[in-house]
């Protein structure tokens, strides 16, 4: 699989996002293991995860925690898997999203991330939401300090706006590593921060790249562009998707949720199909 850079280190082209392998309706763990192993089989090197994909409360760091398990199960090499999660969304009892992005919590969250991966130091740590209450410059200040003491190897932002973004990349003193941001053909309006990360040789990590959760199956039948070039190609509409985002720049590394192993080594073969100007430009337009 051709590869792309985070940083200094080189990951798939396209990643797994583990968000549904553990919130509502997710599979048995005997499945989502499964799915975890079929997608590092297809060469996938970047795996996206964070303590607050679980149902609830009580559930806190499942998807990490999953993770690990599987990581630790694969028979094969895992030495260049990079793990990329994230701290800064908290869960209550009845499955709510609060945020909490004070920098005292951030690094307690960090911590209990490395216990759970089993790691000594995270890949990829990514403040998850900008928290209203907190100052960005004192949450994405302690992600500056986790870097410092090495306990992360990258820092990246997720769900930031352009002049976020910027602010972010000189508190960390240019080494904003990667922007996670939901970017889909349902969902174009992250197109300025991908721009802006082009420029700035920033990674750009589209989560929710096929619509987001139960809804990939039907891309297709929403936009016909991709249903058509996909069925002259021989292929999907959702590997067709993956191939057309990146085309649309060499920082762009999509990162498609999977629960199923056959849909996670549909998604990894989009790395390796090139889209004519022509089927891009009809992309585009779609």
């Amino acid at each position: 699989m051709r590869t792309r850079s985070i940083g200094d280190t080189q990951v798939s082209a396209v990643g797994l996002g583990g968000m549904a392998l553990s919130v509502e309706g997710r599979p048995d763990e005997r499945q989502a293991v499964a799915t975890v192993h079929a997608a590092l089989d297809a060469g996938v090197t970047l795996i996206d995860t964070a303590d607050a994909y679980c149902l609830d409360s009580g559930d806190f760091g499942h998807n990490e925690s999953l993770i690990a398990r599987a990581i630790a199960s694969y028979g094969g090499d895992t030495s260049d898997v990079l793990i990329a999660t994230k701290g800064g969304h908290v869960r209550t009892a009845d499955g709510g999203w609060p945020l909490n992005g004070s920098p005292a919590y951030l690094k307690r969250a960090c911590e209990a991330s490395l216990k759970r991966l089993g790691a000594e130091t995270i890949g990829l740590y990514q403040f998850h939401r900008p928290d209203p209450g907190v100052p960005i410059v004192d949450s994405v200040g302690a992600l500056r300090d986790l870097l410092d003491e090495g306990k992360i190897r990258h820092a990246g932002v997720s769900n930031f706006s352009p002049a976020q973004i910027k602010q972010a990349n000189e508190i960390l003193g240019g080494r904003l590593a990667a922007v996670q941001n939901q970017f889909s053909p349902a969902f174009r309006s992250s197109e300025p921060e991908l721009r802006l990360c082009h420029e700035l040789d920033i990674a750009f990590l589209p989560w929710s790249p096929l619509g987001g959760i139960g809804k990939a199956g039907d891309l297709g039948s929403r936009y016909s562009a991709f249903a058509e070039i996909g069925a002259a190609r021989g292929t999907s509409p959702q590997r067709v998707c993956l191939a057309w985002m990146l085309a649309t720049s060499p920082v762009v590394i999509p990162i498609p949720g999977a629960s199923r192993p056959a849909s996670i080594r549909d998604s990894a073969e989009a790395a390796d199909l090139d889209l004519s100007d022509e089927e891009l430009r009809r992309l585009d337009m779609s």
